[in-house]
């Protein structure tokens, strides 16, 4: 990615805190390569349609991902139409499961110091009784690439809540079925995705003759208890993100 300047590079890639800059956990984590997404480009006629459909599926999902942050914390925000699927899965999970937060740790900072970096937790949650980390997403389906970004939340936390037992990401999305054959349609971003479904030797439809049904949310929730080996992937690319900037870095004076 090009820079124009140290400052651009440190608002890109950080957070300035308490006169110090650390490193953002999710910058470090972009240095993985990403097969899904140059497949996603490949398919598209150019870079900018590309751009143009993450900028509005990173809308669509950053409003479902603020407002179901703000249901946990008790609020009652304002949901708009295209989104509503989503949020009312929400609340139905919501009201299925006994999940607890406190509203102090929704959208918390924090810092590692050892290792130097920072990132921003989504929720510390009971769950069924059990205390833990949450992530939330609204992407298709849970990739392991959340790991590394979870796992590197975990140290600085378990430095104040020993009784920290786990993480889970919890995915918040919206889909139509045909009615028909039980292909699965998602559309975001201004982008249609089909994903045909094989049950009990069930045909496919052809593209025209799907029947869709309304759209409606689904949200997967995922427990990961098992954290050191995802840590330890994420210092590997620490470094590895140390190196690929490490012009800048030394710039700014972090390396």
């Amino acid at each position: 990615m090009y820079f124009r300047d140290e400052n651009h590079f440190k608002g890109t890639n950080g957070y300035v805190i308490d006169d110090v800059w650390y490193p953002r956990v999710t910058a470090i984590v972009n240095i993985k390569a990403k097969p899904a997404l140059y497949r996603f480009y490949a398919e598209l006629e150019d870079f900018a349609a590309g751009e143009a459909i993450k900028k509005k599926s990173a809308d669509e999902g950053t409003r479902v991902h603020e407002t179901a942050e703000a249901i946990l914390v008790g609020d009652q925000p304002i949901v708009t139409p295209d989104i509503a699927p989503a949020i009312e899965a929400f609340r139905k999970f919501l009201g299925e499961r006994n999940v607890q937060v406190d509203r102090d740790w929704v959208e918390k900072r924090i810092i590692n110091y050892s290792e130097r970096y920072a990132g921003t937790i989504d929720a510390l949650a009971l769950i069924d009784g059990k205390f833990g980390l949450i992530d939330i997403k609204t992407s298709q389906a849970i990739y392991r690439d959340y790991n590394l970004q979870t796992a590197a939340y975990l140290p600085p936390l378990l430095d104040q809540f020993r009784n920290l037992q786990t993480r889970w990401i919890l995915r918040i999305d919206q889909i139509q079925k045909c009615l028909k054959c039980g292909a699965i349609r998602r559309v975001k971003g201004g982008r249609e995705k089909i994903r045909t479904q094989f049950n009990n030797g069930t045909k496919s439809c052809i593209e025209s003759e799907h029947e869709w049904s309304e759209l409606a949310g689904e949200v997967e929730l995922k427990e990961f208890p098992y954290w050191q080996d995802d840590y330890q992937a994420f210092l590997s690319a620490k470094k590895l993100w140390e190196w690929e900037n490490d012009y800048w870095l030394k710039l700014i004076g972090y390396l």
